[in-house]
């Protein structure tokens, strides 16, 4: 199977620089922070903070879940689009660090990733060229 190249022109906006508060989802957080501030598209560009659990996808289609408390973000990455209904969806993905110092990295699951403390993240906008037809 091959996988096509998507080439999206546009240009960078504004810098948010937000707080999810405790026990708000990680995921969910960022789409709102996103909403609050207008941006319709945005990149994660960095992130410092802790879960209380974590909760990652996997290759199969599964997810593992990695106990806590205070489970470490090591690394955050990822974007958030504009959905053809008008809503936003982020797509992060990271590393993670348990309690022991054990590694796991993938896909954060949204709705099962909740902030320990607190977790600062930096959120740039994205501004697509309007499409025009050919």
């Amino acid at each position: 199977m091959t996988e096509a190249a998507v080439v999206e022109s546009g240009a960078m906006g504004r810098i948010a620089y937000a707080r999810i508060a405790p026990n708000e989802d990680l995921v969910q957080g960022v789409e709102k922070l996103c909403l609050a501030e207008g941006f319709r598209n945005a990149f994660v560009r960095g992130a410092l903070g802790s879960l209380v659990d974590g909760c990652l996808g996997t290759l199969d289609g599964k997810f593992i879940q990695v106990k806590g408390p205070a489970v470490e973000i090591v690394s955050l990455a990822g974007e958030v689009r504009s959905q053809p209904d008008g809503s936003l969806r982020a797509s992060l993905t990271g590393v993670i660090a348990d309690p022991e110092g054990n590694v796991y990295g993938g896909p954060f699951i949204a709705g099962g990733n909740n902030v320990c403390m607190t977790f600062e993240v930096t959120l740039e906008e994205w501004l697509p060229e309007e499409k025009t037809a050919a």
